[in-house]
C-alpha cells in the first residue's frame, strides 16, 4: 500500500525584476523544499513544516522577510508574519514586531501561547521577549540587502513600494494542510504601514481543503480577501485549485495590483499563480519532482 500523499510547496515573493540572476535565491528554496518533503515523509506535522520553512527563509537574507527585511521610511525594519493550521483551524501573526529575530516564530507562539490571533508593534515584540524569543541585539549587522537588490536601487528610490515575501504552504501524511507568511515589508514604508501578510484570510488561509500563501502589494491582497478567497471559490464554485488562485489574482488585478500565490490542496495538488513579472517558488513531495524556478 503506498503512503498518503505529502507536499510542500514555497514562495520567496513576487517581487521580481526582469534580468536579474535570482539562482541563488531559487537553489536554496528547491534545496529547502527537498529537504522538508524528506520530513514530511518521516512524518513530520504540515503545521511545524510551514513554521521551519519560513523560519529558514527569514534566516536566509536572501528575501524580503527576516534578515533581508526592507527600512521604513525612518529607516527602521518592521515585520510581519503569520500561521494558520487548517486542522485546528487556528491561527496566530504579529504585526510591525521589530526585535524578534525570527517574526514568524513569534507568530506560531501567539497562536499556541494565547487566546490572540494578531499582536501588534511593541505589543509584539514585548510578548516576544517575555516568550524568551531570539532578539536583534544589533540591527546593523543582522539585516542585509536580499538577493536582487542593490544598494544603486536604495539610492534612485527605484524599490519605493517594491515588495517581498516569503511563504509556504504543506499537506502531510495524516491530511492536514497548514500555511504561513512572512515580510519585511516595502522600500520606504510609511511606519506603522501592515499589508496582507499578518491577515488570515488576506495574505494566508488553511482549513480542511487547501492551504493558501500570498505575495505582492498587500494593500490590493486585503481588499479582496485574496487567501480566503482561494477557499471560497473551491467551496462554492467548485473549481479547480488552479482556477480558484487564477480567479483570485485577477481580482486583485482589476483593483491594480499585482503579486502571487501558491496553494495546495488536500488532494496533494498544487497551484503557482501571479500577474508579477516573476515568482521566485518552488515544490517537492510524494507526487513531485523537486523543482524551483521564478
Amino acid at each position: 500500500m503506498s503512503s498518503p500523499p505529502h507536499v510542500i510547496a514555497l514562495h520567496g515573493g513576487a517581487g521580481v525584476t526582469p534580468g536579474r540572476d535570482y539562482s541563488e535565491a531559487t537553489d536554496y528554496l528547491r534545496d529547502l523544499a527537498e529537504q522538508l518533503s524528506s520530513q514530511l515523509a518521516d512524518g513530520l506535522p504540515a503545521i511545524d513544516a510551514v513554521e521551519i520553512a519560513v523560519r529558514e527563509m527569514e534566516a536566509s537574507g536572501l528575501f524580503v522577510a527576516g534578515r533581508g527585511s526592507a527600512p521604513n521610511a525612518k529607516g527602521l525594519v518592521e515585520m510581519d508574519a503569520s500561521i494558520m493550521d487548517g486542522a485546528r483551524h487556528k491561527a496566530g501573526a504579529v504585526c510591525a514586531i521589530r526585535d524578534a529575530a525570527s517574526p514568524i516564530v513569534a507568530a506560531r507562539r501567539v497562536m499556541e501561547a494565547t487566546p490572540h490571533v494578531l499582536l501588534a508593534g511593541e505589543g509584539a515584540s514585548d510578548f516576544a521577549r517575555q516568550q524568551g524569543l531570539e532578539q536583534i541585539v544589533d540591527p546593523d549587522r543582522y539585516f542585509r540587502m536580499p538577493v536582487g537588490v542593490t544598494a544603486a536601487d536604495i539610492e534612485a528610490e527605484t524599490l519605493a513600494l517594491a515588495h517581498g515575501t516569503v511563504g509556504a504552504a504543506a499537506l502531510d501524511q495524516s491530511g492536514r494542510l497548514a500555511a504561513a507568511t512572512s515580510t519585511g515589508g516595502v522600500f520606504g514604508k510609511r511606519p506603522g504601514r501592515v499589508g496582507d501578510t499578518p491577515l488570515p484570510g488576506a495574505g494566508v488561509w488553511a482549513d480542511e481543503e487547501v492551504a493558501v500563501s500570498c505575495t505582492g502589494v498587500g494593500e490590493f491582497f486585503i481588499l479582496t480577501a485574496a487567501a480566503f478567497d482561494v477557499s471560497a471559490r473551491r467551496r462554492y464554485l467548485g473549481v479547480s485549485l488552479e482556477a480558484a488562485c487564477q480567479g483570485m489574482i485577477d481580482s486583485v488585478g482589476r483593483l491594480g495590483g499585482d503579486g502571487g500565490v501558491i496553494a495546495v490542496n488536500r488532494a496533494g495538488q498544487v497551484a503557482f499563480v501571479f500577474n508579477s513579472p516573476g515568482l521566485k517558488r518552488a515544490v517537492a513531495g510524494s507526487a513531485f519532482e523537486t523543482w524551483s524556478g521564478t
